[in-house]
Protein backbone atom coordinates (compact mmCIF):
# COMPACT_ATOMS: atom_id res chain seq x y z
CA UNK A 1 0.00 0.00 0.00
CA UNK A 2 2.62 2.46 0.72
CA UNK A 3 4.46 1.55 -2.30
CA UNK A 4 1.24 2.87 -4.28
CA UNK A 5 0.88 5.91 -2.33
CA UNK A 6 4.22 6.70 -3.25
CA UNK A 7 3.80 5.70 -7.33
CA UNK A 8 0.69 7.81 -7.15
CA UNK A 9 2.39 10.51 -5.55
CA UNK A 10 4.76 10.63 -8.10
CA UNK A 11 2.81 9.95 -10.94
CA UNK A 12 0.70 13.23 -9.61
CA UNK A 13 4.04 15.51 -9.45
CA UNK A 14 4.91 14.62 -12.99
CA UNK A 15 1.57 14.90 -14.96
CA UNK A 16 0.64 18.21 -16.15
CA UNK A 17 -2.53 18.07 -13.86
CA UNK A 18 -0.47 18.81 -10.74
CA UNK A 19 -0.68 22.50 -11.16
CA UNK A 20 -4.33 22.10 -11.17
CA UNK A 21 -5.10 19.60 -8.62
CA UNK A 22 -2.84 22.03 -5.99
CA UNK A 23 -4.70 24.74 -7.45
CA UNK A 24 -8.00 22.96 -5.91
CA UNK A 25 -6.81 21.95 -2.66
CA UNK A 26 -5.83 25.45 -2.05
CA UNK A 27 -9.18 26.90 -3.04
CA UNK A 28 -10.62 24.04 -0.61
CA UNK A 29 -8.33 24.75 2.08
CA UNK A 30 -9.11 28.36 1.60
CA UNK A 31 -12.42 28.48 1.56
CA UNK A 32 -12.30 26.05 4.71
CA UNK A 33 -10.21 28.72 6.94
CA UNK A 34 -12.74 31.55 6.06
CA UNK A 35 -15.68 29.52 6.89
CA UNK A 36 -14.01 28.09 10.36
CA UNK A 37 -12.63 32.55 10.59
CA UNK A 38 -16.46 33.87 10.29
CA UNK A 39 -17.57 30.77 12.69
CA UNK A 40 -14.93 32.19 15.27
CA UNK A 41 -15.23 36.44 14.61
CA UNK A 42 -19.58 35.34 14.50
CA UNK A 43 -19.49 37.21 11.19
CA UNK A 44 -18.48 37.08 7.36
CA UNK A 45 -15.81 39.30 6.16
CA UNK A 46 -16.90 42.79 5.36
CA UNK A 47 -20.12 42.09 7.31
CA UNK A 48 -20.90 44.60 9.90
CA UNK A 49 -22.69 42.51 12.90
CA UNK A 50 -23.83 43.73 16.57
CA UNK A 51 -22.35 39.84 17.13
CA UNK A 52 -19.34 40.15 15.60
CA UNK A 53 -16.80 38.86 18.20
CA UNK A 54 -13.10 39.78 16.57
CA UNK A 55 -11.67 42.25 14.07
CA UNK A 56 -9.83 40.60 11.08
CA UNK A 57 -6.35 41.94 10.57
CA UNK A 58 -4.43 40.50 7.28
CA UNK A 59 -3.39 37.22 6.35
CA UNK A 60 -0.01 35.29 6.96
CA UNK A 61 1.43 32.96 4.21
CA UNK A 62 2.36 29.44 5.04
CA UNK A 63 3.16 26.88 2.70
CA UNK A 64 1.38 23.73 3.54
CA UNK A 65 3.36 20.10 2.16
CA UNK A 66 0.57 17.78 0.43
CA UNK A 67 0.87 14.25 -1.46
CA UNK A 68 0.51 16.57 -4.45
CA UNK A 69 3.18 18.49 -3.54
CA UNK A 70 3.57 22.39 -1.88
CA UNK A 71 0.20 24.35 -1.69
CA UNK A 72 0.42 28.61 -0.91
CA UNK A 73 -1.82 29.62 1.54
CA UNK A 74 -2.93 32.52 2.96
CA UNK A 75 -3.89 32.13 6.65
CA UNK A 76 -5.92 34.35 8.49
CA UNK A 77 -4.87 36.73 11.34
CA UNK A 78 -6.86 38.18 14.16
CA UNK A 79 -6.75 42.15 16.14
CA UNK A 80 -7.76 39.81 19.19
CA UNK A 81 -6.83 36.06 19.97
CA UNK A 82 -5.61 33.86 17.02
CA UNK A 83 -6.62 31.25 14.83
CA UNK A 84 -5.00 28.70 13.37
CA UNK A 85 -6.58 26.03 10.40
CA UNK A 86 -7.34 22.67 12.32
CA UNK A 87 -6.25 20.92 9.29
CA UNK A 88 -2.69 21.93 9.50
CA UNK A 89 -2.15 20.45 12.84
CA UNK A 90 -0.67 17.25 11.91
CA UNK A 91 1.84 19.82 9.81
CA UNK A 92 2.37 21.68 13.05
CA UNK A 93 3.62 19.33 14.59
CA UNK A 94 5.44 17.66 12.20
CA UNK A 95 7.30 21.21 11.65
CA UNK A 96 8.15 21.46 15.60
CA UNK A 97 9.69 17.37 14.94
CA UNK A 98 11.56 18.91 11.93
CA UNK A 99 13.15 21.62 14.59
CA UNK A 100 14.05 19.20 17.17
CA UNK A 101 15.33 16.66 14.56
CA UNK A 102 17.22 18.77 12.25
CA UNK A 103 19.92 19.92 14.57
CA UNK A 104 20.02 17.24 16.94
CA UNK A 105 21.11 15.22 13.62
CA UNK A 106 23.73 17.81 12.38
CA UNK A 107 25.46 17.42 15.70
CA UNK A 108 25.22 13.93 15.78
CA UNK A 109 27.06 13.43 12.54
CA UNK A 110 24.36 13.36 9.66
CA UNK A 111 24.90 14.29 6.59
CA UNK A 112 22.87 17.05 4.73
CA UNK A 113 21.80 14.40 2.17
CA UNK A 114 20.49 12.23 5.05
CA UNK A 115 18.34 15.01 6.67
CA UNK A 116 17.06 15.42 3.30
CA UNK A 117 15.58 11.79 3.36
CA UNK A 118 14.57 11.73 6.39
CA UNK A 119 12.27 15.24 5.92
CA UNK A 120 11.09 13.87 2.03
CA UNK A 121 9.80 10.81 4.63
CA UNK A 122 8.07 12.64 6.58
CA UNK A 123 5.60 13.71 3.57
CA UNK A 124 7.54 17.01 2.96
CA UNK A 125 9.02 18.45 -0.27
CA UNK A 126 12.98 18.10 1.71
CA UNK A 127 15.55 20.79 3.28
CA UNK A 128 18.38 22.43 1.79
CA UNK A 129 21.58 22.83 2.96
CA UNK A 130 20.97 26.51 3.76
CA UNK A 131 17.85 25.76 5.92
CA UNK A 132 19.88 22.91 7.52
CA UNK A 133 21.96 25.68 8.34
CA UNK A 134 18.91 28.03 9.91
CA UNK A 135 17.75 25.07 11.41
CA UNK A 136 20.52 24.32 13.43
CA UNK A 137 21.18 28.28 14.07
CA UNK A 138 19.44 27.59 17.48
CA UNK A 139 22.07 26.35 18.57
CA UNK A 140 24.40 28.90 18.28
CA UNK A 141 23.91 31.19 21.46
CA UNK A 142 23.95 27.44 23.48
CA UNK A 143 27.43 26.93 22.03
CA UNK A 144 28.48 30.70 22.42
CA UNK A 145 27.39 30.82 26.09
CA UNK A 146 29.69 27.73 26.58
CA UNK A 147 32.39 28.42 24.63
CA UNK A 148 32.58 32.20 26.77
CA UNK A 149 31.57 31.15 30.65
CA UNK A 150 33.57 32.04 33.11
CA UNK A 151 36.52 29.38 34.32
CA UNK A 152 36.00 29.49 38.48
CA UNK A 153 38.72 27.85 40.76
CA UNK A 154 41.74 26.33 40.90
CA UNK A 155 43.09 23.91 37.50
CA UNK A 156 46.27 22.02 37.67
CA UNK A 157 46.58 19.96 35.11
CA UNK A 158 45.19 21.30 31.46
CA UNK A 159 45.57 19.04 28.28
CA UNK A 160 45.57 21.12 24.48
CA UNK A 161 45.63 19.26 21.72
CA UNK A 162 44.38 20.44 17.61
CA UNK A 163 42.39 19.10 15.09
CA UNK A 164 42.29 20.34 11.30
CA UNK A 165 38.90 20.66 8.87
CA UNK A 166 38.43 21.72 5.69
CA UNK A 167 36.42 25.02 5.16
CA UNK A 168 36.19 27.67 2.44
CA UNK A 169 37.60 30.95 2.38
CA UNK A 170 37.28 33.86 -0.05
CA UNK A 171 36.57 31.13 -2.87
CA UNK A 172 39.25 28.74 -1.65
CA UNK A 173 39.09 25.78 0.25
CA UNK A 174 41.47 25.23 2.92
CA UNK A 175 43.13 23.72 6.72
CA UNK A 176 41.77 25.60 9.73
CA UNK A 177 43.18 24.31 12.96
CA UNK A 178 40.75 23.62 15.84
CA UNK A 179 42.36 23.82 19.40
CA UNK A 180 40.60 22.08 22.14
CA UNK A 181 41.16 22.95 25.93
CA UNK A 182 40.25 20.37 28.71
CA UNK A 183 41.10 20.75 32.53
CA UNK A 184 40.98 18.90 35.69
CA UNK A 185 40.17 21.17 38.28
CA UNK A 186 41.05 20.85 42.55
CA UNK A 187 37.78 18.78 42.54
CA UNK A 188 39.18 16.71 40.28
CA UNK A 189 36.22 16.89 37.86
CA UNK A 190 37.09 17.15 34.48
CA UNK A 191 35.59 20.35 31.81
CA UNK A 192 35.74 21.39 28.25
CA UNK A 193 37.36 24.55 29.02
CA UNK A 194 37.58 26.17 25.27
CA UNK A 195 38.20 25.58 21.74
CA UNK A 196 39.72 28.30 19.00
CA UNK A 197 40.27 28.48 15.25
CA UNK A 198 43.01 29.62 13.19
CA UNK A 199 44.89 29.35 10.28
CA UNK A 200 47.88 26.94 11.99
CA UNK A 201 49.04 26.16 15.36
CA UNK A 202 51.76 29.21 14.74
CA UNK A 203 53.17 30.22 18.95
CA UNK A 204 50.89 33.38 18.40
CA UNK A 205 47.91 31.33 17.71
CA UNK A 206 48.92 29.46 21.08
CA UNK A 207 49.48 32.54 22.93
CA UNK A 208 46.05 34.38 21.83
CA UNK A 209 44.43 30.96 22.54
CA UNK A 210 45.48 30.59 26.23
CA UNK A 211 45.10 34.20 27.19
CA UNK A 212 41.88 34.32 26.22
CA UNK A 213 41.71 31.41 28.79
CA UNK A 214 43.59 33.40 31.44
CA UNK A 215 41.39 36.17 31.15
CA UNK A 216 38.12 33.99 31.36
CA UNK A 217 39.45 33.17 34.87
CA UNK A 218 42.12 29.61 34.13
CA UNK A 219 44.29 29.98 37.22
CA UNK A 220 46.33 27.43 39.19
CA UNK A 221 47.80 25.14 36.20
CA UNK A 222 50.80 23.44 37.07
CA UNK A 223 51.18 21.12 34.10
CA UNK A 224 49.94 21.33 30.61
CA UNK A 225 49.82 18.64 28.06
CA UNK A 226 50.53 18.80 24.30
CA UNK A 227 52.31 17.58 21.27
CA UNK A 228 55.46 19.26 20.06
CA UNK A 229 54.05 22.06 18.22
CA UNK A 230 56.67 25.12 17.44
CA UNK A 231 56.56 27.50 20.08
CA UNK A 232 54.09 26.13 22.95
CA UNK A 233 56.43 25.41 25.54
CA UNK A 234 57.73 29.14 25.81
CA UNK A 235 53.95 30.08 25.45
CA UNK A 236 52.87 27.75 28.13
CA UNK A 237 55.55 29.21 30.42
CA UNK A 238 54.77 33.13 29.94
CA UNK A 239 51.20 32.86 29.95
CA UNK A 240 50.45 30.29 32.77
CA UNK A 241 53.53 30.04 34.55
CA UNK A 242 53.59 26.40 34.43
CA UNK A 243 55.24 23.44 33.46
CA UNK A 244 55.08 21.70 30.13
CA UNK A 245 54.49 17.71 29.46
CA UNK A 246 55.53 16.77 25.91
CA UNK A 247 53.36 13.48 25.00
CA UNK A 248 54.99 10.39 25.42
CA UNK A 249 52.84 8.85 22.54
CA UNK A 250 54.21 10.93 20.10
CA UNK A 251 57.62 11.16 21.02
CA UNK A 252 58.04 7.86 21.19
CA UNK A 253 56.76 7.71 17.69
CA UNK A 254 59.55 10.20 16.70
CA UNK A 255 62.20 8.20 18.36
CA UNK A 256 61.66 5.13 16.82
CA UNK A 257 61.66 7.03 13.53
CA UNK A 258 65.48 7.31 14.47
CA UNK A 259 65.69 3.52 15.50
CA UNK A 260 65.34 1.52 12.12
CA UNK A 261 63.41 -1.59 11.85
CA UNK A 262 64.95 -4.12 13.10
CA UNK A 263 66.31 -1.78 16.24
CA UNK A 264 62.19 -0.59 17.52
CA UNK A 265 60.80 -2.81 19.54
CA UNK A 266 64.58 -3.14 21.40
CA UNK A 267 65.06 0.80 21.88
CA UNK A 268 61.08 0.90 22.91
CA UNK A 269 61.51 -1.48 25.43
CA UNK A 270 65.10 0.56 26.56
CA UNK A 271 63.18 3.75 26.65
CA UNK A 272 60.31 1.78 28.67
CA UNK A 273 62.33 1.03 31.35
CA UNK A 274 63.05 5.06 32.16
CA UNK A 275 59.02 4.99 32.52
CA UNK A 276 58.54 2.45 35.07
CA UNK A 277 60.73 4.22 37.91
CA UNK A 278 59.02 5.28 41.17
CA UNK A 279 60.48 8.94 40.88
CA UNK A 280 61.35 11.43 39.18
CA UNK A 281 65.30 11.09 39.92
CA UNK A 282 64.96 7.89 39.22
CA UNK A 283 63.44 8.35 35.92
CA UNK A 284 66.21 10.48 34.74
CA UNK A 285 68.77 8.37 35.98
CA UNK A 286 67.78 5.73 34.10
CA UNK A 287 66.96 8.08 31.11
CA UNK A 288 70.42 9.01 30.73
CA UNK A 289 71.42 5.59 30.95
CA UNK A 290 69.81 4.31 28.49
CA UNK A 291 71.01 7.56 25.78
CA UNK A 292 74.48 6.14 26.90
CA UNK A 293 74.03 3.28 26.05
CA UNK A 294 72.32 3.74 22.67
CA UNK A 295 74.63 6.68 21.63
CA UNK A 296 77.45 4.62 20.35
CA UNK A 297 75.74 3.05 17.66
CA UNK A 298 72.42 5.34 17.48
CA UNK A 299 74.01 9.14 17.92
CA UNK A 300 71.47 10.31 16.36
CA UNK A 301 68.61 8.71 18.77
CA UNK A 302 71.00 9.33 22.07
CA UNK A 303 70.93 13.09 21.09
CA UNK A 304 67.11 13.32 20.21
CA UNK A 305 66.87 11.53 24.14
CA UNK A 306 69.05 14.19 25.94
CA UNK A 307 67.23 16.94 24.01
CA UNK A 308 63.88 15.74 25.23
CA UNK A 309 64.89 14.40 29.03
CA UNK A 310 62.91 17.62 30.64
CA UNK A 311 59.71 17.86 28.64
CA UNK A 312 58.95 13.98 28.46
CA UNK A 313 59.73 13.02 32.08
CA UNK A 314 57.69 16.49 33.35
CA UNK A 315 55.26 14.42 34.64
CA UNK A 316 57.25 12.24 36.56
CA UNK A 317 57.53 14.93 39.41
CA UNK A 318 53.46 14.83 40.09
CA UNK A 319 51.54 12.26 42.60
CA UNK A 320 51.74 9.07 41.33
CA UNK A 321 47.74 8.39 41.08
CA UNK A 322 47.75 10.69 38.17
CA UNK A 323 50.81 9.59 35.90
CA UNK A 324 49.00 7.81 33.82
CA UNK A 325 46.78 10.33 33.00
CA UNK A 326 49.29 13.22 32.44
CA UNK A 327 52.16 11.46 30.05
CA UNK A 328 50.37 11.74 27.37
CA UNK A 329 47.15 13.15 25.46
CA UNK A 330 45.62 10.39 25.20
CA UNK A 331 42.69 11.88 27.65
CA UNK A 332 41.99 14.11 24.81
CA UNK A 333 42.59 12.13 22.14
CA UNK A 334 39.02 10.61 21.86
CA UNK A 335 37.32 13.44 22.23
CA UNK A 336 39.07 14.63 19.25
CA UNK A 337 38.62 10.97 17.07
CA UNK A 338 34.59 11.74 17.80
CA UNK A 339 35.22 15.48 16.82
CA UNK A 340 36.71 13.70 13.37
CA UNK A 341 33.86 11.23 13.43
CA UNK A 342 31.48 14.44 12.69
CA UNK A 343 33.37 16.85 11.01
CA UNK A 344 34.19 14.16 8.08
CA UNK A 345 30.53 13.75 7.68
CA UNK A 346 30.15 17.25 6.64
CA UNK A 347 33.42 17.31 4.53
CA UNK A 348 33.88 21.16 3.83
CA UNK A 349 32.45 23.66 6.19
CA UNK A 350 30.97 26.78 4.67
CA UNK A 351 32.76 29.39 7.40
CA UNK A 352 34.05 29.57 10.50
CA UNK A 353 30.84 29.89 12.33
CA UNK A 354 29.56 26.58 10.86
CA UNK A 355 33.08 25.35 12.13
CA UNK A 356 32.10 26.60 15.74
CA UNK A 357 28.73 25.48 15.83
CA UNK A 358 29.39 21.90 14.94
CA UNK A 359 32.52 20.95 17.16
CA UNK A 360 31.18 23.51 19.95
CA UNK A 361 27.81 21.58 20.23
CA UNK A 362 29.84 18.07 20.48
CA UNK A 363 32.45 19.77 23.05
CA UNK A 364 29.30 20.66 25.05
CA UNK A 365 27.58 17.45 24.90
CA UNK A 366 30.53 15.90 26.12
CA UNK A 367 31.24 18.63 29.02
CA UNK A 368 27.19 17.14 29.93
CA UNK A 369 28.56 13.59 30.30
CA UNK A 370 31.21 14.31 32.20
CA UNK A 371 28.72 16.39 34.47
CA UNK A 372 26.74 14.04 35.35
CA UNK A 373 29.69 10.82 36.15
CA UNK A 374 29.48 10.50 39.62
CA UNK A 375 32.91 9.25 40.12
CA UNK A 376 35.94 12.23 39.69
CA UNK A 377 38.30 11.93 37.06
CA UNK A 378 41.06 12.18 39.66
CA UNK A 379 40.30 11.81 43.47
CA UNK A 380 39.81 14.15 45.85
CA UNK A 381 42.32 13.48 48.24
CA UNK A 382 45.19 13.22 45.37
CA UNK A 383 44.41 16.43 44.00
CA UNK A 384 43.69 18.79 46.71
CA UNK A 385 47.59 18.94 47.75
CA UNK A 386 47.96 20.61 44.42
CA UNK A 387 45.35 23.74 44.89
CA UNK A 388 46.99 27.21 44.90
CA UNK A 389 43.64 27.78 47.41
CA UNK A 390 44.69 27.19 51.26
CA UNK A 391 40.80 26.34 51.83
CA UNK A 392 40.88 23.51 49.19
CA UNK A 393 44.61 22.43 49.74
CA UNK A 394 44.17 22.26 53.78
CA UNK A 395 43.50 17.83 54.63
CA UNK A 396 40.70 16.93 56.20
CA UNK A 397 40.31 16.88 59.58
CA UNK A 398 39.56 14.22 61.46
CA UNK A 399 36.30 14.16 63.48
Amino acid sequence: MTDEMMNLRTLVEKTPDADLLREMIGFAAQRLMELEVENQTGAAWGEKSPERLAQRNGYRDRIWETRAGAVELRIPKLRKGSYFPGFLEPRRMAEKALTAVVPEAYVQGVSTRSVDDLVQAMGMTGISKSQVSRLCGEIDDKVKAFLARPIEGDWPYLWIDATYVKVRQNGRIVSAAVIVAVGVNSDGRREVLGMDIGPSEAETFWTAFLRKLARRGLRGVKLVVSDAHEGIKATVHKVLNASWQRCRVHFMRNALAHAGKSGRRVVSAFIATAFAQDDAEAATAQWRKVADQLRPKLPKLAGFLDEAETDVLAYMTFPPQHRTKLHSTNPIERLNGEIKRRTEVVGIFPNEDAIIRLIGAILLEQNDEWAVQRARYMTLETIAPLSDDPAVSLPAIAS
